[in-house]
């Protein structure tokens, strides 16, 4: 039997609330979750499904959201005014003019729902008893104020009811509504022309569908996740909250697919960190956007890595950091206090302590003595370090960049190289010692001498 095709499928995410509980200049979806926007990691889940249209509902502080999805390819719609959820979905309308499908309606600020619960979604809609509208409740330890989801045992909706206009027997009802629904085109906009604001808050609830579904006849569904799928954030402690939850999420992940965190709560991932197999991270290290480690990398505790690619076997750390465009090959070591940023550090290459190298291309089996900087910044613009394989870089090194030292060069330690250095050779640039006998001890009599008379 051949695979039925997936449905059309199209997303409308509201994004036009003012946030402003965040007390940000900073749009609220925009604030990010493991280095990226809340409203992009909502976006990359929902591209999972290869959608035929995604439409942005914006509203307040639009420019900051249309700058961010326009890279997508993404189409916004302006919900000039704050009517409410359906008021805003409507706004969707005219760009999914001709769409027919399924539409999946989820929120900017709701940024961890999972693609997999989104496909759940749409297939309870095609379900036998096929609901007019699939909506995705959960249970919070705390329903507080969300609206309530009366529904029986097969998920079947009698009733949704905002918490302001629900009774006191409805508000004991511990399932609550998410927000999110998924919807046919062909009822959707059908629907949402016909709700009302006659409530409460004198506003136009999305929720309102599935009882004027209900009153043509039409059953709708809920179907249920965790709380913490559908966290919401309006404030800078619920941010905090939904970071903590992405983070427990990813680490548990980590160590699922073969890496040893020794102490999993102080280890901070990226949205797109990639960890190869046994690799160890010790305790205290974060984790910037575009980092990949290769297998068996042991990483140190307190380490800061960003923008940085980790061969296989290499190690890094305690107390390094690199920054992006760092490049460590097989086997490398960067040690602590040691911070590369776009370098490259070779096969077997070693930084061990209290080193910079930057806008550097470090070759195999060098060694990099304690204390060595690559000068790559005159004040005006950047320049570039070479060193060939197998040199040796003596303690507290200037290197002033543009040079190349050779393979095989040596480099005596306390030296500043200002030009290049053949293979194979030696190079000292330093003062001449001298050593003036007895002078140590002349200089502290007539010293004491000194001091002495003072106090007569």
């Amino acid at each position: 039997m051949a695979n039925t095709p997936a449905p059309n499928i199209a997303a409308v995410v509201l994004a036009a609330g003012k946030g402003t509980r965040m007390k940000s200049d900073l749009h609220k979806v925009l604030h990010p979750i493991a280095g990226h926007p809340m409203l992009l990691h909502l976006i990359g889940s929902v591209a999972t499904l290869n959608p035929q249209r995604t439409v942005v509902v914006t509203g307040a502080g639009r420019e900051q959201v249309e700058a961010a999805v326009a890279p997508l390819g993404i189409v916004t719609a302006l919900q000039a005014e704050q009517l409410g959820t359906g008021h805003a979905v409507a706004q969707a309308e005219a760009a999914l003019a001709g769409f027919e499908g399924d539409v999946l309606v989820l929120y900017g600020d709701v940024p961890l729902v999972s693609s997999a619960t989104m496909r759940a979604m749409v297939a309870r809609l095609h379900a036998p008893d096929a609901p007019a509208v699939v909506v995705l409740g959960f249970r919070p330890a705390d329903p507080a104020a969300y609206g309530r989801i009366i529904a029986d045992e097969q998920g079947v909706i009698a009733k949704m009811v905002e918490y302001k206009d629900a009774s006191d027997a409805e508000r004991a009802v511990t399932l609550c509504n998410s927000g999110l629904m998924a919807v046919r085109s062909a009822d959707l906009f059908a629907l949402l022309a016909r709700v009302g604001n006659d409530n409460a808050a004198g506003e136009y609830y999305l929720p309102d569908i599935v009882m004027l579904a209900a009153a043509d006849g039409r059953a709708s569904a809920v179907i249920e996740t965790s709380a913490a799928e559908v966290a919401g954030v309006n404030s800078r402690a619920e941010l905090a909250g939904v970071e903590l939850s992405w983070q427990n999420a990813r680490r548990a992940q980590a160590m699922a697919d073969g890496a040893t965190l020794i102490a999993p709560e102080t280890v901070w991932f990226a949205y797109d960190t990639v960890l190869g197999r046994d690799v160890v991270i010790e305790p205290n290290v974060v984790f910037g956007p575009g980092v990949t480690v290769a297998d068996d990398v042991v990483i140190h505790a307190f380490s800061h890595i960003e923008g940085a690619t980790i061969g296989a076997g290499a190690e890094v750390g305690p107390f390094a950091r690199l920054r992006p465009g760092a490049v460590l090959g097989e086997h490398s070591k960067i040690g602590n206090f040691v911070e590369m940023k776009k370098a490259v550090l070779g096969v077997g290459a070693k930084a061990s302590h209290l080193t910079y190298l930057g806008d550097a291309e470090v070759g195999p089996g060098v060694n990099i003595g304690a204390g060595t900087i690559t000068c790559n910044y005159d004040g005006f613009f950047k320049y570039k370090t070479v060193i060939g394989a197998g040199a040796f870089i003596g303690s507290n090194s200037a290197l002033v960049a543009p040079v190349t030292i050779g393979a095989g060069a040596i480099v005596g330690a306390g030296s500043v190289i200002t030009g290049d250095v053949d293979a194979d050779a030696l190079a000292l640039a330093r003062g001449k010692q001298e050593a003036r006998p007895g002078w140590g001890k002349r200089f502290r009599d007539a010293m004491m001498a000194k001091k002495a008379a003072t106090k007569k």
